[in-house]
């Protein structure tokens, strides 16, 4: 028997987040927008850290933080349905707590500087792999770093990095050995701003919070005890970031695309035309038909992927069909929502341009829909996953 409920535990903790959603965040959505709209940040530094402290009184804080490290460590389908509720909203807030899953192989002495700060929220992290010829070709990369004496001498460029304006350190992936390349060539070094890299800003069509950055190394010089891991493992730790948990982007997006079906609906019952709600159109019921049968077959994409991963099977496959799917449709959700709602959705009076603007980037980041596609064929094709699914 399949049995799709939730426990008690996790139905309380999935309605302590949707409380907090509709309590905390939904009433700063109107000041958000405006700030954005004045080229601002949705929320400051300080409004984040208080919000998360709020959280953090009620036990929220290291969502899937080890409790060695002082976190909730939940499984993975509470994690992605703690996702879809804070998706509902376009405020930008995460739980505090968290840190970079790779950063747990860093060793003791690296562990009391790099990971438990971060963990702690004092120091902030970034990962740079992608750069302007190696992107979802990850393998091409051109950063260099060259043994000197008790150094490594880093040189190169990344592009499009999360966080690196704000961060105090990068997880920067460099060449150091070119022979090998991804194959044991590429090592993981933990890089403090201080020791020299710069970053500037890259204007995206996105709210600031997603705003990403291009980072310089230009010999900047980094303590052999600073290589993460091990020497020339830096490709597999890479790959692990990446792969980390693909299903929580759909799963923001879901709880997205609930809220935009949500407005879309109401609008639609109190927008008239010709003396009728345009809910009455079989045109606007047909974009509502599909919104919810596309909703209701991402969740479960997520879930299964999510239900995969507790279990410790290789859900990559189901991974990158979660992320495909709802890639693809939360735009279509959106577009159609937008449309529904006329001018005005085109307006920034209403947040649905700025969903539009933020959907948009899941079709791109952390594996595009053509890496997606390429995957998913490659597993089929090559037997490595069952087109019958886990069920065989």
């Amino acid at each position: 028997m399949v049995d799709f409920s939730l426990s008690d535990t996790e139905r309380d903790i999935r309605d302590w987040v949707r409380n907090f959603v509709q309590r905390e965040l939904m009433p700063l959505e109107p000041e958000v927008l405006r700030r954005e709209r004045a080229g601002q940040r949705g929320l400051t530094k300080e409004e984040l850290l208080e919000l998360q402290d709020k959280a953090k009184e009620a036990g929220f804080w290291g969502v899937q933080t080890p409790e060695e490290y002082g976190g909730m460590d939940l499984s993975a389908v509470m994690t992605a349905l703690i996702e879809v509720e804070l998706g509902r909203t376009y405020v930008p807030f995460r739980f505090g707590g968290y840190a970079d899953n790779i950063l747990y192989y860093a060793n003791e002495e690296q562990k009391q500087r790099y990971l438990l700060p971060t963990i702690e929220g004092t120091r902030k992290s970034c990962f740079a792999i992608t750069e302007p010829g190696a992107g979802s070709d990850a393998k091409n990369l051109r950063t260099t770093a060259v043994r000197d004496g008790d150094d490594w001498v880093i040189n190169g460029e990344k592009t499009f990095i999360t966080g690196g304006i704000d961060a105090d350190f990068v997880m920067v992936f460099a060449v150091t050995d070119r022979e090998k390349g991804a194959n044991g060539g590429v090592t993981c070094f933990l890089v403090d701003r201080d020791m020299g890299w710069k970053s500037e800003p890259i204007d995206i069509m996105g709210p600031d919070e997603r705003q990403p950055a291009a980072l310089v190394f230009d010999n900047v010089r980094v303590p052999a005890e600073n290589v993460l891991g091990e020497v020339g493992n830096g490709f597999g730790l890479a790959m692990q970031w990446i792969g980390r948990g693909r299903y929580l982007l759909p799963a923001r997006a879901l709880g997205a695309c609930e809220r935009l079906v949500e407005m879309g609906s109401e609008y639609a019952q109190n927008r008239e035309t010709f003396g009728a709600p345009i809910a009455d159109r079989q045109a606007i019921q047909w974009m509502i038909a599909d919104s919810a049968v596309e909703i209701e077959a991402l969740r479960w994409l997520i879930l299964q992927a999510a239900w995969q991963v507790d279990r410790g099977m290789d859900s990559r496959h189901a991974q990158s069909i979660a992320k495909l799917f709802g890639a693809t449709h939360a735009n279509q959700i959106v577009d159609r929502v937008l449309q529904i709602h006329g001018g005005m959705g085109y307006t920034k009076e209403l947040p649905v341009e700025r969903w539009y603007r933020d959907l948009r980037l899941l079709r791109i980041f952390e594996g595009t829909d053509e890496i997606q596609r390429r995957t998913i064929a490659r597993n089929v094709l090559k037997g490595h996953a069952s087109i019958s699914g886990v069920l065989g």
